[in-house]
């Protein structure tokens, strides 16, 4: 017996794209309320539809693709073993609004993702890391946060966030 996507004619990248049966959890929320201010973490939050996290400083325009930005949870542990600490970074300190686990936020570009029961979020792209990481996180910030910078996305569907909500994937909308 062949596994279903290996050796047989019918495989293709897109359909190896498209396997992502599982369901990853908000772990974090964090508006930055002032400009150049770190994030404050809070347990719930409101989206606004086609605009922005409700309580952080940044108005993004209508039909924007960064309206949002997400980080993944099991990097803030890689980005600190690339700067030498002992313990995973605080997600406030990294300038990206969700952490969210058990999803490899990379394969989810250009995807469609449900966070809780009401948010919707197309993921439009890669956030990289920007020279602020240095000032953050010291010398070698920039560096240590390369490939671990997250994604942006826009705001398809508003509504309310929990830290422990189930993030879904969708579908191939974005």
């Amino acid at each position: 017996m062949a596994f279903p996507f290996f050796g047989d004619d019918k495989s293709t990248v897109a359909q190896l794209l498209n396997t992502l049966p599982q369901i990853g959890c908000l772990e974090w929320i964090g508006p930055r309320p002032v400009r150049r201010a770190p994030a404050i973490s809070v347990q719930e939050a409101e989206l606004k539809t086609d605009s922005h996290l409700l309580g952080d400083h940044a108005r993004p325009k209508s039909g924007g693709k960064r309206q949002i930005t997400l980080i993944q949870h099991e990097h803030l542990a890689a980005v600190a073993g690339y700067l030498g600490l002992d313990a995973p970074l605080d997600p406030a300190r990294l300038r990206r609004n969700l952490a969210v686990s058990g999803l490899n936020l990379l394969a989810l570009k250009n995807r469609r993702i449900q966070i809780g029961d009401e948010v919707v979020l197309d993921i439009t792209g890669e956030c990289h890391p920007c020279s602020r990481m240095e000032e953050e996180l010291g010398p070698g910030g920039y560096n240590a946060m390369r490939g671990h910078g997250g994604l942006t996305a826009h705001i398809a569907q508003g509504g309310l966030i929990r830290v422990g909500d189930a993030v879904r994937v969708l579908g191939n909308d974005a």
